[in-house]
């Protein structure tokens, strides 16, 4: 911990021929101590010849011995590249033409086909630095047999401008060539089925890349993935429950056309715009069928949908023989059951015949006592009245 070190460091006397002025209101402040801190290059330097016992010569030679160390691990005092810039450029990609700048492939121009959308802001301004350094048209001018070099440099400037961006790194990873044309090379249902026909190891190795690569564009994180052979049916069912909910963040603002260079007029810019915003639908559209067509794709031929639904009618089959075995052998119980069933049943039908007959009773008591009441009345009135 860093100690205080206490200076008897005072304020020097004002000199005599000092007044102050009629109109200043200004007057001197009393002393104030300050604390000194020990910080900086030259404390830590003291700091490291106090621990090691170094005179200043000690110390010098120290320090050349770790840069020269160094150099030996890195090379020539050189910051780590990351491994990244390196690759070499073919014919084709140094004849680029930089006015079609939206055709070219950025990872590519700046040496990082291997990382592409998994590279680092780091690694991106350590790959430009290295093809500025190699392609920069001053430093290879007047070398025979190169040409187009200001031509390539200007592609790595473009480059350079949309990997930087966030927002127009994340429109060309949306359209990234490279997985554009893997993703046209997606098995046919035929091939895919006669693939995991031969083994449902096949299966996970077409599919699960497949999905992985589609994982990137899901505005939801994280992805399940295709998982194991051995999976479950709840797992099973939350990967395609997922997936055919899947909500992407792919946009193709990137393969907007422009508007006419020089036009200022804004009927142009509005049809322009107009048309761009419907090949964006349009594309959005097509991408979510084709997403919702490669699941649909697994789901038919995924080894795992046969395997739980042979499970589950190998369970129906065994409780239905053990039902039909039960049945077959004495069950006490359920013909207790029956027999209850049956004496209720009797119960219940002479209970309702004893409710008819007490009503045929009380209606014939009825009938009887009214017609009683009608011959009394006719003894009881005169004759011929």
């Amino acid at each position: 911990m860093a100690s205080v070190i206490k200076l008897p460091i005072r304020a020097p006397p004002l000199p005599s021929s000092w007044s102050p002025t009629s109109n200043s209101k200004k007057t001197i402040g009393p002393l104030a101590k300050r604390t000194l801190l020990p910080v900086g290059p030259a404390y830590l330097a003291h700091v490291r010849r106090s621990v090691h016992n170094h005179s200043f010569e000690d110390h010098d030679r120290h320090l050349e011995e770790e840069r020269k160390r160094h150099e030996e691990l890195h090379g020539s005092g050189e910051e780590d590249d990351l491994g990244v810039g390196d690759e070499e450029e073919t014919p084709d990609l140094l004849a680029l033409d930089p006015k079609e700048w939206k055709k070219q492939d950025h990872y590519a121009v700046m040496g990082l086909s291997h990382l592409r959308y998994k590279a680092t802001e780091d690694q991106i301004k350590i790959a430009h630095r290295k093809k500025v350094l190699k392609h920069h048209p001053d430093k290879k001018a007047g070398a025979a047999g190169q040409t187009n070099d200001d031509a390539f440099f200007k592609c790595i400037q473009k480059a350079l401008e949309v990997l930087s961006n966030p927002e127009r790194r994340r429109q060309f990873d949306s359209i990234d060539p490279y997985y554009m044309d893997m993703e046209s090379e997606t098995p046919s249902p035929a091939e895919a089925k006669k693939a995991v026909d031969k083994s449902s190891k096949e299966f996970f190795r077409i599919f699960a890349p497949i999905f992985e690569r589609e994982a990137r564009f899901s505005k939801t994180q994280p992805v399940p993935l295709l998982g194991e052979p051995n999976d479950g049916k709840d797992a099973v069912e939350s990967f395609y429950d997922f997936w055919y909910n899947f909500d992407s963040w792919r946009s193709f603002e990137y393969m907007d056309k422009e508007v006419n260079e020089g036009s200022d007029n804004r009927d142009d810019k509005r049809y322009t715009e107009k048309k761009n915003k419907a090949e964006r639908a349009r594309r959005k559209k097509e991408d979510n069928a084709r997403v919702r067509t490669l699941v649909d794709l697994a789901l038919s031929v995924d080894p795992r949908i046969k395997r739980i639904k042979q499970e589950e009618k190998d369970a129906r089959e065994a409780k239905k023989k053990g039902k039909g075995k039960m049945n077959g052998t004495a069950t006490p119980k359920a013909d207790e059951l029956a027999e209850k069933k049956r004496l209720e049943e009797e119960a219940k039908k002479k209970e309702e015949e004893e409710k008819a007959a007490k009503k045929k009773e009380k209606q014939a008591a009825a009938n009887a006592a009214k017609k009683a009441r009608r011959a009394e009345r006719a003894a009881t009135e005169p004759n011929g009245a």
